[in-house]
């Protein structure tokens, strides 16, 4: 089913998720709804408090990214199967050299601007079946975890820009928190109307 997306200006996304609770936790509908929420949208990544669910999940498939033409082979390998659930994911590194790249966000439509992160990660979770993992990500791969692992402490893109850019981006992120704009797919605002 394909849920509407929570819109810039709740403050629902700006709540740190709780942790999801394994015992009897029947999350394949809720995993499937996401997946279709994400495709329906053209995303690469969906975390759970964007689609009203203030947990500690986020899904991935950056897949789109393996058509860039400059990326290195060994980075389009990475891509091209890149298909994952995170469940409670917790950060244990965040390392490298600092690099920037034009972030856009589901809940933030028609924002784009250039983020900084760090090049390589270590994540902890749990996939879809409940098994751990640890494992490293580097370069795009690494950005969308940390894309989508914010948004479950709640932090947005957004939040990471200068304020100069933030007061240029204004009346564009007050349009988005009063749903005056036309998105492509379907959208809750903070007013509690929802828009296809």
């Amino acid at each position: 089913m394909i849920l509407p997306i929570v819109a810039y200006g709740s403050n629902f996304l700006k709540v740190k998720a709780s942790t999801v609770d394994t015992k009897g936790a029947n999350l394949e509908k809720l995993i499937a709804d996401m997946w279709e929420t994400m495709y329906n949208a053209n995303g690469v990544g969906l975390a759970a408090p964007q689609i009203g669910e203030s947990i500690r999940l986020f899904v991935i498939d950056a897949s789109p990214f393996a058509q860039d033409e400059e990326l290195s082979p060994e980075e389009v390998e990475v891509l091209k199967d890149f298909k994952k659930v995170f469940i409670n994911p917790k950060m244990i590194a965040e390392t490298g050299k600092e690099w920037e790249f034009t972030e856009g966000c589901l809940s933030i439509p028609d924002i784009r601007e250039e983020v900084s992160r760090k090049e390589e990660i270590t994540i902890q979770f749990l996939d879809e079946q409940f098994k751990e993992q640890t494992l490293v990500f580097n370069g795009l791969a690494a950005r969308v975890i940390q894309h989508e692992y914010d948004h479950i402490e709640g932090i947005l893109f957004t939040d990471k820009l200068s304020p100069f850019k933030k007061r240029l981006l204004k009346g564009k992120l007050n349009n988005i928190s009063k749903g005056n704009i036309n998105p492509d797919y379907k959208m809750r605002f903070s007013a509690k109307k929802i828009r296809k």
